[in-house]
């Protein structure tokens, strides 16, 4: 019972940190028709705004409500200057992010080399529930990744741009016809799916450490928690997040359990991870929840 606790407690942490990163790529890709492949970079940026503020001095927290600000300028420009002349070439678009990814990341190479940084938690220790102990940190990951999540789906469904977002994911073509700035909403859009990213890396930044490659990884589980979920809502690749974020650490658990260990490596887990997921996009390659985009 022990180990089943503290299985479900680190999926919930792992699946918080997915739901965040994923939610800013599925709006995008949903919304705009593009798959932002600099998308794990934007976490890479929010982990190395935190970084930065605490070789600078400031507390590591101060970093923290900084990132998803400064990830979203930093998105918010790249649409203006690169993607916004893109939108009728969604290959190209998708070609340049990935390019702008891969300056990001040389960048932030280039400025901290190949070098792993440990990031200090704001928040030490940890708590006792029926005798057993939780991370004071991976909890407020938790909340924090629940109450951003239902602010933005409060957001989408209470307020007038919110429906506008929506009524562009159903329809695109009906809402520009119906007066809807799309060029305004795509702008907001790029942003708020950076942000998302952004605070995603810098919450989970002291539980990974901070090198340059740190986004690669998000990226890829991103990509196939979207198509997992289905583009074309919200929710859909929310719920995929969730599932592959319970994936990760379920496989990993497997080694928790005497003689499988011998059998089931850490990277061998992970590929289990990704044939389990490719399995049901194959059984189901519409996504697990589908609304339709005209």
């Amino acid at each position: 019972m022990d180990i089943v606790v503290k299985l479900i407690f680190d999926i919930l942490a792992f699946s918080s940190i997915m739901v965040l990163v994923v939610g800013g790529l599925a709006v995008i890709a949903s919304l705009m028709g593009i798959f932002n492949l600099a998308h794990g970079e934007f976490v890479l940026l929010g982990a190395y705004t935190v970084y930065l503020f605490r070789e600078w001095g400031l507390p590591e927290w101060s970093g923290m409500l900084a990132a998803p600000f400064v990830v979203a300028a930093v998105g918010y420009i790249i649409e203006l200057i690169v993607i916004r002349r893109l939108y009728t070439a969604p290959i190209i678009a998708m070609l340049a992010t990935y390019a702008i990814g891969l300056i990001i990341r040389e960048i932030v190479r280039g400025l901290i080399g190949g070098q792993y940084f440990a990031i200090d938690e704001p928040i030490v220790g940890s708590f006792e529930v029926i005798g057993l102990n939780f991370s004071i940190w991976r909890t407020v990951i938790i909340f924090v990744a629940i109450t951003v999540m239902a602010a933005c789906y409060l957001f989408l469904v209470r307020t007038s741009f919110g429906l506008q977002i929506r009524g562009s994911l159903e329809n695109p073509a009906l809402a520009r016809a119906s007066g809807v700035s799309t060029t305004r909403l795509y702008s907001f859009t790029f942003a708020f799916g950076a942000a998302l990213a952004g605070l995603a890396g810098a919450l989970m930044v002291p539980l990974f450490s901070l090198s340059a490659d740190l986004g690669v990884r998000f990226l890829v589980q991103a990509f196939l928690s979207v198509m997992l979920g289905g583009i074309g809502s919200f929710e859909g690749p929310v719920l995929g997040s969730a599932i592959l974020g319970a994936m990760v650490p379920g496989f990993q658990w497997l080694r928790e359990i005497p003689y499988v260990v011998d059998f089931v490596s850490p990277v061998f887990a992970e590929v289990l991870v990704f044939v389990t997921a490719l399995i049901i996009v194959k059984l189901r390659p519409q996504g697990l929840i589908r609304q339709g985009r005209s």
